[in-house]
């Protein structure tokens, strides 16, 4: 039997390597708070051991890295990746969508809540082993597995099967500048329009989140440093204080203020210099 391999950045970018069902290695944070696990998990500071514990939890609660995995799960937060992709698929803004499943790795689908499913309760996966039950259950609810025999992450490669397969209008989730700069050559070869929503940003470096901001059309600002530096005067709309996401095309605003129609919270709009960042509601420390 083929050994079973998961590795996640979560926490503060706190490296989790889970063998066979088991926690086997767990890294340093990078950083110590998130309002988001505070306020959802009451953890008051990241440590290897409150990371191993999370890991565990989403195991034993939806299923993570086992072949019971849920793949249609309660809106977890308003504009994340995955929810703001399931509202632009019901709404017909984008035709299809490329995110990440842990067991099933790159994933292409038009299925508005098989998007938001997989991706709403998973941080930054790295590296997945493919696990047939999971591929086969995505495969029924119109998914189309990148690579069902390694689970690869690859999303370069699943925007060209996309384009392959005859979509224009593609949502793709990006974590890489290497990845986003091939990905808007190959939009621009193909004719394609490609919205891309950065994600996974904690501990990028200050001249890749500058060429980062470039190229993207909205982010999250993870508890990154230079993505909340570097989008001052860039950023057309954000969402959120604590854990921002930034629109930084009229595209990646329009997707997110499509998404603010479905978000059952009171929504406050306003006018004004952007990014807005009070202290006392970000990640500390950033990085």
């Amino acid at each position: 039997m083929s050994k079973s391999r998961h590795v996640m950045e979560l926490q503060g970018r706190t490296r989790v390597v889970v063998e066979n069902g088991k926690v086997i290695e767990v890294g340093m944070p990078m950083t110590e708070y998130c309002p988001i696990f505070d306020k959802v998990r009451g953890i008051k500071k990241f440590t290897p051991k409150t990371a191993k514990e999370n890991v565990e939890f989403r195991m034993r609660d939806f299923g993570m890295f086992t072949e019971n995995r849920e793949l249609e799960m309660e809106i977890f937060v308003g504009f994340g990746a995955s929810e703001t992709f399931m509202t632009a698929l019901r709404r017909g803004l984008l035709d299809i969508t490329i995110t990440v499943c842990d067991g099933a790795g790159t994933v292409i689908t038009s299925n508005p809540r098989l998007c938001q499913g997989m991706g709403s309760r998973i941080s930054g996966l790295t590296e997945t082993s493919p696990i047939k039950r999971i591929i086969e259950r995505i495969q029924a609810a119109g998914g189309v597995v990148l690579d069902t025999d390694t689970a690869a992450i690859d999303q370069v490669r699943g925007v060209r099967k996309a384009i392959e397969l005859g979509y224009r209008k593609i949502g793709v989730s990006v974590a890489a500048l290497g990845d986003l700069k091939e990905i808007r050559n190959i939009e621009k070869e193909s004719g394609t329009e490609i919205t891309a929503f950065g994600v996974h940003a904690t501990g990028m470096p200050d001249n890749e989140a500058k060429e980062f901001i470039e190229l993207i059309d909205m982010a999250t600002g993870c508890t990154s440093k230079w993505i909340r530096a570097g989008v001052a005067g860039k950023t057309i709309a954000q969402f959120g204080t604590a854990v921002p996401i930034f629109a930084i095309t009229r595209r990646g605003r329009e997707l997110l203020l499509e998404r603010a129609k479905e978000v059952r919270d009171p929504i406050l709009v306003n006018t004004m210099k952007l990014p807005v960042l009070p202290d006392e509601r970000q990640p500390r420390p950033l990085v």
